[in-house]
């Protein structure tokens, strides 16, 4: 399903949502989390397809390679992380915290009985996780029935308690409230409800450092005229279109936002006119997407910004991330893991349906992006999935970058 949006203008980046997101805070929290030891130095590949980008009919397509941000293995080591940061900050002036020291543990002592917590469904989870066992505090992950023990496993890792139930991602969102309102805990999600958006906020503008690694790449060449963005709640998403947005102005590239079909939260939303929820049954292969509900504070900057809103389908995404791993002469074989292939995919099926393609300027001359937002974070899963390892994958790319 395709639908385009009515309310997404070509104005300048508005001062009522730079005042909420901005580049200047983006590059801040980037220089904070610099010197964090468990990110690995310096941006992360952007590689060109070009033999994909012919198959497709366009003019170029570009790849932003997350799996290797971290040894997390996805982009949200940069979301939780600059968050906790900041909600340390301000829950304790007086301390005068410095924020690189606060990473490299040098404030443990007075922190270890601070206490944050979170629902995820997997990397939002483990970055806090990370961030936590780094800083020196407590972390409580509440894990729903769909995320995966080998999820589990990899975000005890880092010092975690976990907490599991029996419901779907939304209803361990509310488990996670109540447990801090309970017991005096700070919730650390990544998306936002009523009376709840600093947080999120904070989440958000740390995925700005994507967008400033893809800017600073792209200097001297000719800009993306599409970017493809995975769903969710819609917080990577409207960390992405607010920068690129402030960045470009009223010559910012046309953004589609891409989710399954059983969670179209966003979808609908734009179909509403207004933060809505999803109308299917939100149990997806892509389970960093299958999301039930709009994060508010997002949709503030994708209602205005996002072009088009489309859904597909579980087997899309996995023939999607089958096309990356297998790679060609021209193309880097990659490691996309489920969520993060929902951009190709939605590129796929609109090229697919020549109709929509032409109403998307997807054609000869269209230099179009996606992100891949993470490697194989469930390892098991990806094998099942593709009926081969990552590391035979990776293999096939070490082969590929020596040819």
């Amino acid at each position: 399903m395709l639908v385009s949006n009515p309310k997404a203008g070509r104005q300048p980046y508005p001062q009522a949502l730079q005042a909420v997101m901005s580049i200047a805070t983006a590059e801040q929290s980037r220089q904070w989390l610099a010197d964090w030891g468990l990110l690995n130095r310096g941006p992360t590949p952007l590689y060109a397809l070009p033999d994909l980008a012919a198959e497709l009919g366009i003019a170029q397509l570009s790849v932003k390679d997350e799996s290797v941000r971290s040894q997390l293995g996805s982009f949200k080591a940069l979301g939780a992380p600059i968050a906790l940061l900041r909600l340390i900050l301000r829950t304790f002036p007086a301390q005068q915290f410095e924020p690189r020291g606060l990473l490299q543990g040098q404030y443990a002592d007075l922190l270890a009985h601070f206490t944050v917590v979170s629902a995820t469904d997997g990397n939002h989870g483990k970055g806090l996780a990370a961030a936590a066992q780094s800083i020196g505090c407590r972390c409580v992950i509440v894990l729903h029935a769909n995320v995966s023990v080998e999820r589990e496993q990899a975000i005890a890792a880092f010092g975690a308690q976990i907490v599991r139930i029996a419901g779907n991602y939304d209803e361990s969102v509310e488990h996670a409230a109540e447990l801090a309102a309970s017991h005096g805990w700070t919730v650390v999600s990544d998306t936002s409800y009523e009376g709840y958006e600093v947080i999120p906020r904070d989440v958000m503008q740390g995925y700005g450092t994507i967008a400033a690694e893809i800017v600073e790449a792209m200097a001297g060449q000719a800009p993306f005229t599409h970017v493809f963005l995975q769903g969710g709640v819609g917080g990577l998403a409207a960390g992405i279109v607010s920068y690129l947005w402030e960045h470009y102005g009223e010559q910012r590239p046309l953004f589609v936002m891409v989710e399954p079909e059983q969670a179209d939260c966003l979808y609908q939303s734009a179909v509403l006119g207004k933060p809505a929820r999803a109308t299917g049954s939100v149990d997806s292969v892509m389970a960093g997407l299958a999301c039930g509900e709009t994060s508010p504070l997002a949709w503030r900057f994708l209602e205005p910004s996002v072009d088009y809103f489309m859904t597909i389908s579980d087997d899309q995404a996995v023939a999607a991330m089958r096309r990356l791993a297998t790679g060609s002469a021209g193309d880097i074989p990659l490691v996309a893991g489920e969520s993060s292939v929902a951009g190709l995919a939605g590129l796929v099926q609109l090229v697919q349906g020549a109709g929509a393609a032409a109403d998307l300027g997807l054609d000869s001359k269209a230099r179009v992006l996606f992100i891949s937002t993470e490697g194989a974070t469930a390892p098991g899963v990806y094998a099942e999935l593709l009926g081969e390892s990552a590391a035979s994958v990776l293999a096939r790319q070490r082969a590929w970058a020596r040819a």
